[in-house]
């Protein structure tokens, strides 16, 4: 499917003393990055809500994000994108340095290649950055991954990659730590999607995988539908690997706007 518009999946933002985690958002699938890239001069808004689905102990804050993408390149079999998130779930307090929530603002990048462009039957393939944070050791997270990606006939469309970010930041939990933490900063990423086109036309489907028991690793599912050419709203449920650093499950719902 070349999805026109991007899809986003967000959690809670990331806290040195406490659980959550965010994603500045490239063209995605429902959680991990996608090969899709926003077409030459098309800017993309995304308006992202993730409520979390049970309490806890630990941090439970749901999140709100939103931000633009836009297209850079004008060429056919190169292309790119690149885009700011304003992510918050609104705990910032005066004094409270190392709370991501007070650096709200993420950069991301992307260039990629779409099927058939390099040879027939060639693979689409992307690479590029995301969690582009402003604060060091905090949301500096730095995630660069690559992927391919390819549509077969009735199955859909199947990707694979992986990821590799900061490892002062994307930590799991270890209790043989002296912190309590230790890296877990790679991973895999791995998707399925399709249009139903047995149903309609604008119905979408996606599953998709985060390795990982850092803050960003998750099981995400969800069903998109286009209202408009260039209108799109999703509805999706994340699992994290770890709810210590990822926090409790999310629902999310999601509105993608593209301006020609």
């Amino acid at each position: 499917m070349k999805k026109t518009v991007t899809i986003l999946a967000m959690a809670a933002t990331l806290s040195l003393s406490a659980a959550g985690a965010a994603l500045a958002s490239p063209s995605t699938q429902i959680w991990i990055p996608s090969t899709d890239v926003q077409a030459y001069k098309t800017l993309h808004l995304n308006f992202d809500n993730y409520l979390r689905t049970s309490k806890s102990d630990g941090y439970t804050a749901n999140v709100i994000s939103i931000g633009p993408t836009v297209g850079v390149l004008p060429w056919e079999k190169l292309q790119g994108e690149i885009g700011a998130d304003f992510i918050s779930d609104g705990s910032s307090a005066p004094g409270q340095s190392n709370n991501a929530d007070s650096y709200p603002v993420y950069f991301h990048f992307k260039l990629g290649t779409p099927e058939d462009s390099l040879f027939k039957n060639s693979p689409a393939i992307a690479a590029g950055m995301y969690n582009i944070g402003l604060k060091s050791g905090v949301t500096n997270q730095n995630i660069a991954y690559g992927l391919l990606a390819k549509t077969l006939p009735l199955v859909g469309r199947l990707s694979a990659g992986g990821y590799s970010g900061n490892a002062a930041v994307l930590r799991k939990p270890d209790a043989n730590a002296p912190s309590g933490t230790a890296s877990d900063n790679n991973g895999v990423l791995l998707s399925w999607d399709r249009t139903m086109t047995e149903i309609s036309d604008k119905l979408w489907v996606a599953v998709d995988y985060m390795s990982g028991k850092n803050l960003n690793g998750a099981l995400s599912f969800g069903v998109s539908w286009a209202f408009a050419k260039n209108v799109s709203v999703i509805l999706g449920y994340d699992i994290y690997n770890e709810p210590l650093t990822g926090g409790k499950n999310t629902v999310t719902t999601q509105i993608d706007i593209n301006f020609p």
